[in-house]
């Protein structure tokens, strides 16, 4: 699962409390592609709200506002579904403008986010420098651009948009951004040192910060080795706010230690999207729980359908490399959709599974492969460097 869903409510605090003369010039908006809020099924209120948007869009398809808030609620469902056909739709709803020189500020961010999504990376970050360019205030654009040049593993060009972000305003919300990177680069000592510099103000005490905040202080400490210490901030930032992402990626923390009792723990209650149905899968693999068989063939159905669909390998591989690995025991094939994987997204939960497979198959050549993109990125986990 990957943090796309922004963080309006956190980003506006963040921006009055922490924002300096330009905190006014745009609402942010925090979008990382490892970040996701928890995605709960459409209420009859989103139904509602899209009937009535769609009558709106009927009339006049260049209604700005009204193609913005439907295309955000058919990626909202998309994402609950797994369905990139509504994403499609959302897309298709923004085609009112098809030159993006011509879209509004909104439409043009809403269209990166959609290409976010689809792992069209490229042409999300294009869209987003077309953004900034004309609008350098658009702070929640440079911060979106952060999140999709840190997940290319492009980490001088995510520097560069936080220091957009705090151009923009967005003070606090840039801290954390530079912080974030920092820490990939190995600077853990001072990453946490920056985070906690945050969390301890007295004005970041909204739920949904705190949380925000202490997940990526947890996967900061992970990446440095101190489990400890990323236990404890998991533990805080869901007991500040649970949501989906932290939870699932406390999940994949325990998986990682062999924990698999607990992770299962984790999972549940969780809304069984695709990300989680698969933690479920593992976990109950490993722990033979009587509900692991059921999980497994929901899950393989799931997969097959979305094999069916052309930017399968592209938009599924880390899930499918994960579903090799951790439940089919199949090294060989993990590793070459880890491969495919790392050609497109490059986090570090895409490296660790590459020198996860490479691992598992025995592969000194992928081993070495993998360290040296890491290093090539300037990644630095400690968990990649037990794998060698």
């Amino acid at each position: 699962m990957t943090r796309i869903q922004a963080f309006a409510t956190v980003i506006c605090v963040m921006v009055t409390l922490f924002g300096g003369a330009h905190a006014q010039a745009s609402s942010v908006n925090p979008v990382r592609d490892d970040e996701v809020i928890e995605v709960l099924p459409a209420t009859s209120g989103d139904r509602a709200e899209i009937r009535k948007l769609r009558r709106l869009l009927a009339a006049n398809a260049r209604d700005e506002r009204s193609a913005v808030q439907l295309a955000r609620l058919y990626l909202d469902q998309g994402r609950t579904q797994g369905d990139p056909r509504l994403v499609g739709q959302a897309l298709a709803l923004l085609g009112a403008w098809p030159r993006t020189s011509d879209a509004p500020d909104e439409v043009l961010l809403m269209l990166a986010t959609l290409q976010q999504f689809l792992h069209d990376f490229d042409t999300s970050a294009t869209n987003l420098e077309q953004l900034v360019a004309r609008r350098p205030g658009h702070a929640q654009a440079w911060l979106t651009l952060a999140t999709v040049r840190r997940v290319q593993g492009r980490y001088a060009a995510s520097d560069s948009a936080c220091k957009g972000v705090a151009a923009a305003g967005a003070a606090g919300h840039a801290a954390a951004c530079q912080a974030e990177n920092d820490s990939l680069r190995g600077d853990f000592e001072g990453a946490r040192n920056a985070l906690n510099a945050l969390l301890a103000d007295t004005r970041a005490q909204a739920p949904a910060m705190r949380n925000w905040l202490l997940t990526t202080l947890a996967e900061s400490e992970a990446r440095a080795g101190k489990n400890g210490p990323a236990e404890a901030a998991y533990r805080q930032a869901l007991q500040a706010q649970a949501d989906g992402y932290t939870t699932l990626s406390f999940a994949d923390f325990l998986i990682h230690q062999n924990r698999f009792d607990d992770a299962a723990r984790q999972m549940q209650n969780q809304p069984r999207t695709d990300a989680a149905l698969l933690r479920l899968a593992i976990t109950g693999v490993k722990t033979r729980s009587q509900t692991a068989a059921g999980d497994v063939r929901e899950l393989r159905e799931r997969m097959a359908q979305a094999n069916l669909r052309p930017e399968a390998r592209t938009t599924h591989a880390r899930e499918l490399a994960l579903f090799a690995l951790w439940i089919d025991n199949q090294p060989r094939k993990a590793l070459n959709l880890a491969r495919e994987n790392v050609r497109h997204q490059r986090e570090p939960l895409d490296l660790l599974l590459l020198a996860q497979a490479a691992a598992a198959g025995k592969d000194a050549a992928a081993q070495s492969e993998a360290a040296a993109l890491a290093s090539a990125m300037g990644l630095r986990d400690v968990r990649l460097d037990a794998l060698r």
